[in-house]
């Protein structure tokens, strides 16, 4: 019998935010907390929340400066700041343990909540989202001397990505003609139409400057892999124009229950695979839960 697990819609106060999420499943199930990336938001899990919400209680937040979620002016606009929000949130909702999704600008928020409190964390999802030096390429070269020096000069050599065109990038960029007809003009639009009310520009520069942090920090995030050792699947497109695909083997160096599948996609995986993916995420889920099981009886 098809068992159709409606997303429900939500904006709840919490840390001081407006914040908005999507939400499905029963509470009593292991949760899934969905983290995206920029310039996304939680619109970019719509086609795996359904589907994942006959095993889970899945939680998909647009993060502060993202999406549907309204922060105060004052609001710090960190990846730790986030992390705290979310917190909030999770705290709010009685969501004590779950699976995070390390996705983009996501993974900063997901890695803070999980050196923070490992006890809560059932799994990690990982889906293009990097953790190790080895995933940022030539590339990122100006980036790193920017945060390391953050003058003005530096900053003008800093490539333009916040824009539109910037945004359209994120979805078809430096990707193989034959994938690009895959991905529906929508996301990048709504992206765009979010991210280009007054203001937003400056928070998402200010978001961009605070990834200098967590790439610091990465080091931390191996030590807590090797150490927890959190079972984890890895699902990676491998046309991905920030990340390189050594992160893919960074990550099975130091996670021995590692899952790994990649596929001929992009950064946002989850416009062209999420059939693939949802059903590998459904597997995970259930499998990390009876085998958490028989080692605790």
């Amino acid at each position: 019998m098809l068992n159709v697990q409606k997303t429900k819609h939500h904006i709840v106060v919490v840390d001081g935010v407006d914040l908005f999420y999507r939400e499905a499943g029963r509470r009593g199930a292991p949760g899934v907390l969905l983290l995206h990336g920029q310039p996304s938001s939680s619109y970019s899990f719509r086609n795996v929340i359904s589907p994942l919400a006959e095993v889970a209680r899945v939680v998909a937040p647009d993060l502060p400066g993202f999406g549907f979620t309204e922060a105060p002016d004052d609001y710090e606009y960190t990846f730790e700041a986030m992390a705290r929000t979310i917190d909030a949130l999770v705290r709010e909702i009685g969501m004590e343990r779950f699976f995070l999704y390390i996705h983009d600008f996501g993974a900063p928020v997901a890695y803070h909540l999980a050196l923070a409190r490992p006890d809560r964390v059932l799994g990690l999802i990982i889906q293009n989202g990097n953790a190790h030096q080895e995933g940022l390429g030539p590339d990122w070269d100006a980036n790193k001397t920017y945060w390391s020096d953050p003058t003005l000069e530096n900053r003008k050599k800093l490539p333009e990505w916040l824009n539109f065109d910037g945004v359209r990038h994120t979805y078809v960029g430096d990707i193989p003609e034959q994938l690009k007809p895959q991905f529906a003009p929508e996301g990048w639009h709504l992206d765009w139409e979010r991210m280009s009310r007054p203001g937003l520009v400056d928070i998402q520069f200010r978001i961009f400057e605070d990834y200098g942090r967590y790439v610091a920090r990465f080091p931390e995030i191996s030590a807590y892999h090797r150490e927890r050792q959190p079972p984890a699947l890895l699902l990676w497109g491998r046309h991905d124009p920030y990340f390189e695909i050594d992160e893919v083997l960074a990550y099975a160096r130091e996670l021995d229950r590692l899952d790994m599948h990649i596929y001929d996609g992009a950064h946002l995986l989850l416009e062209t695979h999420h059939q693939e993916c949802v059903a590998l995420m459904r597997e995970f889920i259930l499998n990390a839960q009876s085998s958490s099981g028989s080692r605790t009886r």
